[in-house]
């Protein structure tokens, strides 16, 4: 059985660029990006950071979690999207897992927001969303270790510091 690590965090915290680079550390890993099950979806979608879409968003969580479980039955698995702590319990479920590795990545909300604002070729640019949900994540009461806001470091060197939190187990997260 391979190791899960949820790299999670609002739109704009660099969950895509460190996530890549993450599972390009391990011998044999795969990237599942919440996103691309998002993008399943056609008619009658409903944007998922609206309240109307919390049936939507849970099950299109539960399938990147379902393949994420199976996939990590072969290899360590990279998870990039938005799992906030509310619904760590659920996905665990969802994937078959007692215990995963998870971060949240919160740097500045100006961080996130200009990085929301400059994106080209990507399907969220809602900043008001953006701020929404960097609040909720901000102020969620997760345990700090599992937090990481220090913006200025480059990807690459993130990613080496969260791949060392995965091997000494200080990112892990049990079911409870």
């Amino acid at each position: 059985m391979g190791d899960v690590m949820v790299v999670s965090g609002p739109p704009g915290a660099g969950k895509s660029t460190v996530a890549e680079r993450l599972a390009s550390l391990f011998d044999h890993s795969a990237l599942v990006r919440g996103d691309d099950f998002f993008a399943f979806l056609r008619e009658g979608a409903v944007p998922p950071w609206l309240a109307a879409a919390r049936e939507q968003k849970v099950a299109v969580i539960e399938a990147a979690a379902a393949a994420t479980g199976r996939l990590a039955a072969h290899c360590d698995v990279v998870y990039d999207g938005v799992v906030g702590p509310w619904f760590l319990d659920s996905f665990l479920g969802s994937a078959g897992l007692s215990d995963l590795h998870y971060v949240v990545l919160l740097p500045p909300l100006g961080v996130c927001l200009d990085r929301v604002k400059g994106r080209e070729g990507h399907g969220f640019t809602d900043r008001d969303a953006a701020e929404h949900m960097w609040h909720e994540f901000a102020r969620c009461g997760i345990d700090r270790r599992h937090v990481l806001s220090d913006h200025d470091e480059e990807p690459a060197a993130m990613a080496e510091t969260l791949a060392q939190r995965v091997k000494d187990g200080s990112l892990r997260h049990r079911a409870k």
